[in-house]
């Protein structure tokens, strides 16, 4: 049998256009700046309220100040740096209503994440939840706070990630450094970091067991305990920039 003229039986098949294709680049470098800068302020080595010095970044990243503005105005535009005028360029700081609007933003992903585990298999995704808070439960008796936050931070991408939405994905994304700013600023709300490991734990059971009411109301009871540790925290957790 003819299998056409490339001998691969597309005769009669149209071709792709495929000159209506982009090309494939490579990530620009203030994107590669801004990433790097985005994990500087998750990681706290820029603090909340900080003053960037653009000289210094420049020097310390061995760039140019051309890419380096573009990387810092990207991030002006997703709200993790704030420009004062006369003053310069700030990390944007963890206040009151900053983390209520946050919260607002992560509950509103995350219950819907949460909605959707229970017309999927919920047990295998309240099983990995679980295998991330056994973890979490290590780095507590390990007196690891830096692990117990990670974990913490893993345990809510998994939470969304199990939901298979990417457009919940992609939220949850744009909330991630703040979120990662605000579980940071968590750590010295703790005494004893197994009211944090029982609060994950309690949501995860629920999940497994296809509790869906209990899951939703441990998830608002989670975040509003967060909301008020956060706000209740000592001075240096919520320092302003005007204090600086």
């Amino acid at each position: 049998m003819s299998t056409g003229a490339d001998g691969n039986g597309s005769r009669g098949r149209a071709v792709p256009e495929l000159s209506r294709l982009a090309p494939v680049v490579q990530e620009s470098t203030p994107s590669m700046i801004a990433s790097r800068l985005r994990e500087a302020i998750a990681s706290g080595v820029l603090p909340p309220g900080s003053r960037l010095s653009e000289a210094k970044l420049a020097a310390q990243l061995g760039i140019s100040r051309g890419p380096l503005r573009e990387g810092m105005q990207r991030l002006t535009q997703e709200g993790l740096l704030v420009s004062i005028r006369n003053r310069g360029l700030f990390v944007t700081e963890m206040t009151p209503d900053n983390i209520e609007d946050m919260y607002v933003a992560r509950q509103a992903v995350e219950r819907a994440a949460a909605r959707c585990l229970f017309d999927k298999d919920h047990e295998a995704a309240g099983a990995a939840l679980l295998a991330v808070v056994d973890r979490m439960e290590q780095a507590a008796r390990d007196g690891d706070m830096a692990g117990v936050s990670e974990a913490d931070v893993e345990f809510h991408q998994t939470l969304v990630a199990q939901a298979a939405s990417p457009r919940l994905s992609r939220m949850q994304q744009t909330l991630l450094t703040e979120t990662r700013m605000c579980i940071r600023a968590l750590e010295e709300t703790y005494p004893d970091n197994s009211t944090r490991v029982e609060e994950h734990r309690a949501i995860a059971e629920a999940i497994r067991d296809g509790r869906a009411e209990d899951a939703d109301k441990l998830l608002i009871a989670h975040m509003a305990d967060a909301i008020d540790r956060l706000k209740t925290a000592g001075p240096a957790s919520r320092l302003t920039t005007a204090d600086r």
